[in-house]
């Protein structure tokens, strides 16, 4: 049962990362083009995200202790990527930009799409381990982001102005930090419990 179930989890995992890592080109790609903060946010955003379920795939299989310090480096990765969008929000709003809104809607669109799917396609797996959970949080963090970027491409084809696709960045910034954090306090959690555990057969045994 064990075994099906990590297959299961396995394939699910490898279906995401592969999502993913195409929506990070994607993003890269469009934002260049299209010259938005927002999207090149979302990029750095899957990228991190695909590096994130690489690592939670290889401690698939491995101890719980293995698992908590994997959903440990995903939190701190999501972190550190936050940051990353902060500078370049950062150097738009010195050196200046000029994005397209309409690039910026139909990709965000498309990627809304595939992040409904990832997380429909996490969801259906039953009682996930902390690095399962951490997956579905970039999910859920993504298709939100993926919504801003919409209404930023919005605004910037209505004002003629940068502000929204920054202020979006600034804001993915944001999702990101919060999510990073709740996967570290759901990590640590999962530490506890696993020394409340250990000490409570230790009490059991004696």
């Amino acid at each position: 049962m064990a075994e099906q179930r990590n297959a299961t989890e396995r394939r699910t995992l490898w279906i995401v990362l592969g999502l993913n890592i195409g929506l990070a080109i994607a993003f890269f790609a469009s934002g260049a083009f299209g010259d938005s903060s927002a999207l090149i946010a979302n990029g750095l955003d899957n990228l991190s995200d695909s590096f994130v379920y690489a690592i939670s795939l290889f401690a698939l299989s491995r101890s719980a202790k293995w698992k908590r310090g994997a959903a440990n480096v995903s939190g701190g990765l999501l972190i550190l990527f936050a940051l990353g969008i902060l500078y370049d929000a950062w150097r738009r709003y010195v050196g200046g930009s000029d994005p397209l809104g309409t690039i910026m809607i139909i990709m965000a669109l498309v990627a809304a799409a595939i992040n409904a799917l990832c997380v429909w396609l996490l969801a259906r797996l039953r009682d996930p381990d902390v690095n399962i959970r951490a997956a579905n949080t970039f999910s859920w963090n993504d298709f939100a982001a993926n919504l801003g970027i919409v209404v930023a491409g919005g605004l910037v084809a209505w004002l003629g102005t940068n502000w929204p696709d920054l202020v979006v960045g600034v804001i993915v910034a944001g999702i990101a930090t919060w999510g990073g954090v709740g996967i570290l306090k759901d990590a640590h959690g999962e530490h506890h419990k696993a020394v409340h555990d250990d000490n409570q057969a230790s009490e059991d045994i004696a």
